[in-house]
């Protein structure tokens, strides 16, 4: 038994001494000094080296999108880095077509500022904001959906399009020791500048999510930065055909707003894809759409229908509801909102009902 002691006490000696040793490195050796970060040919900013380009852009309050907030797992937070940022890593490889490794296109939460650099984002980028806001409303819509309204608190105003998304930032709470944000849909209109909807689903071992559903009650305090994302209606006079499951609601919801309050006069049909009848959400906005757009049709379907709803609608999957009701038309867009599978089927199936895959507009999530 002495032996075993001695031996985990040797083995926990050394781990100290190596993380001690590992610790001075980083403060010493890695030390990178001031570097300066050129963006776009015309900005500059002067930051500490050694963090990721994506921590050193927020903290300049340029807001780079990042689902996964910096974790490398979601390839939203591209840019181009033309010189300064070393060579291609393997945890972007995954994330990286040939065609942007060609163009010098990185994940900027993989590359570590070590030297001056000079990068290219969008423009767009330029007009994202930090907000902070007060939690004015919430409530559970289903037994794992939550509806979100957040009152801006800091005297801006939010200006987006109908299909774009923010980035909720949840700070260190009981369980989870550091700041972490994710990206979720607007699902308010856009001329309500003042305060944004979110539609926020619970994740078991969710890092936000379990803050939004465990944590965030009325009155709290938040943050959130945006708008971001080029899916949004598009302004033409095609129909629209508005696919989504689950969460994937909420653009779509902003999408009705649009058309509703300014009094678009499009064709409009939405199919929505829920499990069983407790899935179902927003059915009392669905009617009021259907009572103030003429030209709108709500077409939800169920996967999983209990004996016990006495269900009458649509069963299946929602490319099985989309096959039946949809007529083909060369004058169509397509907005879709869901996971990776549903967007896939659901683009190969209305292609085949002959809407051009560039009328197509889609927003995945994992």
């Amino acid at each position: 038994m002495t032996n075993i002691w001695i031996t985990v006490a040797v083995i926990t000696g050394i781990a100290t001494v190596l993380a001690l040793l590992l610790t001075l490195a980083d403060a010493f050796i890695a030390d990178y000094g001031e570097r300066r970060i050129k963006i776009n040919k015309e900005k500059e900013l002067v930051v500490e080296g050694g963090s990721t380009l994506l921590s050193s852009l927020v903290s300049n309050q340029l807001f780079i999108p990042s689902a996964c907030g910096g974790k490398g797992s979601c390839g939203y937070c591209k840019c181009k880095v033309n010189s300064g940022g070393g060579p291609v890593l393997a945890t972007e490889l995954s994330y990286l077509s040939e065609s942007d490794i060609k163009n010098n296109v990185r994940l900027s939460c993989q590359v570590k500022v070590k030297e001056d650099m000079e990068i290219e984002v969008p423009e767009e980028l330029f007009n994202v904001k930090q907000f902070k806001a007060a939690v004015e409303i919430s409530k559970d819509v289903t037994p794992k959906i939550k509806f979100l309204r957040l009152k801006i608190t800091d005297g801006q105003e939010i200006k987006f399009k109908a299909g774009q998304y923010i980035q909720l930032i949840a700070p260190p709470y009981p369980g989870n020791q550091e700041e972490v944000y994710r990206a979720y849909s607007l699902a308010s209109y856009t001329g309500n500048l003042s305060f944004i909807d979110l539609v926020i689903g619970y994740v078991e071992g969710g890092l936000l999510t379990t803050y939004v559903h465990k944590h965030l009650s009325v009155g709290d305090n938040v943050a959130f930065n945006g708008p971001y994302g080029d899916f949004y209606l598009q302004d033409t006079d095609a129909e629209v055909v508005l696919v989504a499951v689950g969460t994937g609601m909420a653009p779509i919801l902003s999408i009705l707003y649009e058309l509703k309050n300014k009094g678009i006069n499009r064709k409009a049909t939405f199919f929505f894809g829920a499990r069983t009848i407790d899935d179902l959400f927003m059915l009392e906005e669905m009617s009021m759409f259907e009572r103030e757009l003429p030209n709108f049709k709500f077409i939800p379907t169920l996967s999983k229908p209990q004996p016990e709803d006495n269900w009458q609608g649509e069963v299946g999957r929602v490319t099985d509801a989309m096959q039946k009701h949809l007529k083909a038309d060369s004058n169509q867009e397509a907005y879709l909102c869901g996971s990776a599978p549903m967007i896939n089927s659901t683009v190969e199936m209305l292609k085949k009902k002959g809407i051009p895959e560039d009328k197509i507009y889609y927003d995945k999530f994992d």
